[in-house]
């Protein structure tokens, strides 16, 4: 039986991102802390965004996740604060986003000052590394993420937005 917060969260490397699931919920940075209390658990997750479609699903698969190792009764908390940023995402993480084909977001910015026109840097391809890319939509498969195409290798791939 999991006795601490960091059995849990070794437990719960074991649930993927439903959006990218080649990184886990904990390695996304979204699992925010776990309390234990002999076979109770409560597990703090933070949304990526506040409309974020995967929550819910995130959500079932962690009360699943730790029922299945032991714990009779499972509470997810959604906070709020601090607001999830995409610095949060490890560089283990970020490397196995580059493996599947989409690049990791860089720093997030606090102030972002307004300008008229595309504002978005070239994002390096995450399968050859060329800058020579060209941004093909804001909105990729998610919205947190952007479509781009490599004009070096002629991949396209997506970006995980920095936020």
């Amino acid at each position: 039986m999991p006795t601490g917060p960091e059995d849990v969260l070794r437990i719960l490397e074991s649930v993927k991102d439903p959006e990218v699931p080649v990184i886990s919920i904990v390695e996304l940075g979204i699992v925010r802390g776990a309390e234990v209390s002999g076979d109770t658990v409560r597990v703090d997750i933070t949304p990526t965004y506040s409309g974020c479609p995967a929550m819910r699903t995130i959500e079932e698969e962690v009360v699943l996740t730790l029922k299945a190792h032991g714990f009779r009764e499972v509470t997810v908390r959604t906070v709020f604060q601090p607001a999830w940023t995409t610095d949060w995402i490890g560089e283990d993480a970020r490397q196995k986003l580059r493996e599947y084909g989409i690049a990791p977001p860089g720093p997030a910015e606090l102030m972002v000052p307004i300008q008229l026109g595309r504002t978005m840097p070239r994002q390096a391809c995450p399968f050859c590394g060329s800058a020579d890319t060209a941004t093909r939509s804001e909105f990729g498969s998610t919205a947190c993420k952007s479509l781009h195409f490599c004009n070096a290798c002629h991949q396209p791939f997506e970006h995980f937005k920095a936020i």
